[in-house]
């Protein structure tokens, strides 16, 4: 920018200094041909100083303060405490549940206190109209959800090798869908209270699943078959990452008055799958997104 302003100048002073060596009646026309080259070469000077101030504007002022625009759409995003601004961050890219807006997740207890605290990047992105496509195959959500990972990995260093794909109730539906359908390399599958119909083909499969469900919610409740097999929901996720084996058992809880009951299939041909149900209804448990995280990116469990 420096060259061309030098330039510019130059040019300025050459051509003010014929003034004085011309004819009178070709002054006035020559003048005016000089003032429009400077208007002109002023204007490209702003609009380039302009255009890297406004690129700069518009990346910086993504943060969990203000929405982030994709063409019609829009996503928020939360940055961990204590980053760096270098160091390649974890994703957790989190749907919310219908009739919310992003503006609660970064907000929430239970999913922004949880990232926050591990160093990991909790990004938001808004449904139409409160709600999200992801009954049938090729949904334009699915698209946009992955335009938002893009663009997220343009603003901030990503670590692509832990790219976490959350969701609560429809939310979780959609991140089955997009953990089917998405595309991306996905490390982990984490669905809380909602999936999509079990006869749909999934062409994408996760590294790890992790699905919570109360057993007595009765908004999107859990299909449990005729002879009691709570697992069942799971069968499609173990099939595909081979988990032949029976699962561990075991019991664990974040707060005095919620014990889970974990099944954990470990010994597969690829990844695990994780299937933690609870006694209570519809909603996001306390503790289990963090507890989730801990164990992904292996660093001791604590609450939130």
């Amino acid at each position: 920018m420096k060259q061309e302003l030098t330039y510019f100048w130059k040019q300025l002073r050459c051509n003010l200094s014929r003034l004085d060596t011309i004819d009178f009646r070709r002054r006035k026309f020559v003048a005016t041909k000089i003032w429009v080259a400077i208007f002109l070469s002023a204007t490209a000077v702003l609009f380039a100083l302009g255009g890297d101030a406004f690129a700069a504007e518009t990346v910086d002022s993504c943060s969990e303060n203000l929405e982030c625009h994709l063409q019609d759409r829009s996503y928020q995003l939360l940055l961990p405490d204590e980053w760096d601004g270098k160091t390649a961050m974890p994703i957790l890219l989190h749907f919310h549940g219908w009739g919310r807006k992003s503006s609660l997740i970064v907000k929430h207890r239970r999913i922004a206190a949880a990232t926050v605290r591990r160093g990991v990047l909790l990004v938001a992105p808004n449904g139409r109209n409160g709600t999200w496509q992801f009954w049938q195959q090729n949904s334009e959500d699915v698209i946009f959800a992955s335009e938002v990972l893009q663009d997220v990995a343009r603003r901030y260093p990503v670590d692509h090798a832990n790219v976490f794909i959350s969701g609560y109730s429809y939310g979780a539906a959609m991140a089955w869908r997009y953990a089917c359908d998405g595309g991306f390399e996905i490390r982990a599958l984490l669905a809380i209270s909602g999936m999509i119909p079990l006869d749909q083909a999934c062409s994408g499969v996760p590294q790890e699943v992790r699905h919570v469900h109360g057993l007595s919610d009765t908004v999107m409740r859990f299909p449990i078959t005729l002879n009691g097999n709570t697992d069942y929901p799971l069968q499609h996720w173990r099939e595909e990452l081979r988990c032949h084996s029976s699962p561990v058992e075991s019991q664990w809880q974040a707060r005095k008055w919620l014990r889970f009951r974990r099944w954990q299939w470990s010994n597969c041909g690829a990844g695990q799958v994780i299937f933690d149900s609870h006694p209570s209804g519809h909603f996001i448990p306390h503790g289990w997104i963090a507890r989730q995280l801990d164990e992904l990116l292996d660093i001791p469990y604590s609450y939130p």
